[in-house]
């Protein structure tokens, strides 16, 4: 239990401390030339710097990796930004699966959370825990830590975290690299950036991938004739 309880104290401290604030579209915008100017000078320390806050933000479970994400995207790009994202979401989702095995051990009553999961989990583990991840339905922590209570293999764990989790980096990244292009062909814009096209299409991808979960039980679960 100690691993996954220091994990949370880290992410509390992170998340009350307010460092996350440097990374809102905001903030990006009202200091871009300072941040390219630092990306320039030191590129290899930048990315290194990148991939371990996000790795440490995911390993805690803490919100505003999607923030993160998006300044990756901002920063480098949507290839780069998506490999550099890739590599610290796995990572941190790898720290925060172990803690929460260790955590859990072998189980006994699972809350009711894992109890709904459990289900398809056991009757289709590969395709589920795929759905899982390539969907925005839960909490990317909380899919990690139910996960990690059904006693998922690690590696059908890590290939479904590269792989759904990389698809959702696609849109997110995007996002960030949209905001940068529409502010470098019009600074003058600000955060009405933020409704370019370049950004709006992403984000649109994400809803879509949201309302999936929606759309099945629907068709799983037809309303009753009168």
């Amino acid at each position: 239990m100690l691993p996954l309880l220091a994990l949370i104290l880290v992410g509390a401290a992170l998340y009350g401390s307010g460092a996350l604030d440097a990374l809102r579209p905001a903030q990006l915008l009202a200091h871009q030339s300072e941040f390219r100017a630092e990306l320039a000078a030191h590129p290899w320390l930048c990315r290194g710097a990148y991939v371990a806050l996000l790795t440490l933000i995911v390993a805690t479970g803490i919100p505003g990796n999607i923030l993160v994400i998006m300044a990756g995207g901002f920063a480098f790009g949507i290839v780069h930004g998506t490999l550099w994202s890739s590599a610290g979401l796995t990572l941190g989702s790898l720290v925060l699966f172990l803690a929460s095995r260790y955590a859990f051990g072998h189980g006994g009553k699972p809350p009711a959370a894992i109890a709904r999961l459990r289900q398809g989990y056991e009757h289709h583990p590969v395709s589920y825990t795929m759905f899982l991840r390539l969907v925005p339905v839960v909490p990317f922590g909380l899919v990690t830590a139910c996960l990690a209570w059904l006693r998922c293999p690690l590696w059908l764990f890590l290939s479904t975290t590269w792989l759904g989790g990389t698809v959702m980096l696609v849109f997110e990244c995007s996002m960030g690299a949209g905001l940068g292009r529409a502010l470098a062909a019009h600074p003058e814009h600000g955060l009405a950036a933020l409704l370019n096209p370049q950004v709006l299409w992403p984000t649109i991808g994400i809803l879509v991938l949201a309302v999936i979960p929606l759309l099945i039980r629907r068709k799983r679960c037809p309303a009753p004739m009168d």
